[in-house]
């Protein structure tokens, strides 16, 4: 059996919470299994918990999250590469790696390729999205809990007329991004 491994992140653009990166490692099967999904944005939440509910047990993958806190000390570059090579650090480098956007991975993965829209177009990096916006966004729902004046939970941190409201009633909390 073939295997890739996929890498994206989700959570470079919000104003509050962490940036998350997944590492998905894939067979063959699974790739023909799920061709044709897309990026986690393009799905409906139901869509992505039901195929993240899917794959449990049949793929590996790790997922590493970055802090606000850490992201307005360090720059969001230097945690998104951080946390990717934390995430990719479990699997074999000798693996063909295949990266969203203009993601690199470590030196080490000889065998890698940025690709632009990857998301829409490679299954492996698709997954890893989708386990990546999961992973955070009940992250986010779990602070909501915690942080209830800031409606966490709809929108996942992102700037939406209503946090910004919520910010200027009640300032920034623990999450948010003072350099943004």
């Amino acid at each position: 059996m073939k295997y890739t491994i996929g890498i994206d992140e989700v959570g470079r653009g919000p104003i509050a919470g962490p940036v998350t990166v997944c590492a998905c490692m894939i067979s063959s099967d699974i790739a023909k299994k799920y061709k044709g999904i897309k990026d986690s944005k393009k799905l409906s939440e139901l869509q992505r918990e039901k195929i993240f509910s899917e794959i449990q047990g049949k793929v590996e993958y790790k997922v590493t999250s970055i802090s606000a806190k850490e992201i307005d000390e360090k720059g969001i570059s230097f945690c998104i590469k951080k946390a990717l090579a934390k995430s990719i650090s479990v699997f074999p480098t000798d693996t063909l790696v295949l990266l969203d956007g203009g993601l690199k991975a470590p030196l080490e993965y000889k065998d890698q390729k940025t690709i632009i829209k990857g998301d829409e177009k490679e299954v492996c990096i698709a997954l890893a999205s989708i386990i990546a916006k999961v992973t955070r966004d009940r992250y986010m729902c779990k602070m909501a809990k915690k942080c209830p004046e800031y409606g966490f939970e709809g929108h996942k941190g992102y700037g939406t007329r209503k946090h910004y409201e919520a910010i200027e009633k009640h300032g920034l909390s623990p999450l948010h991004r003072r350099t943004f």
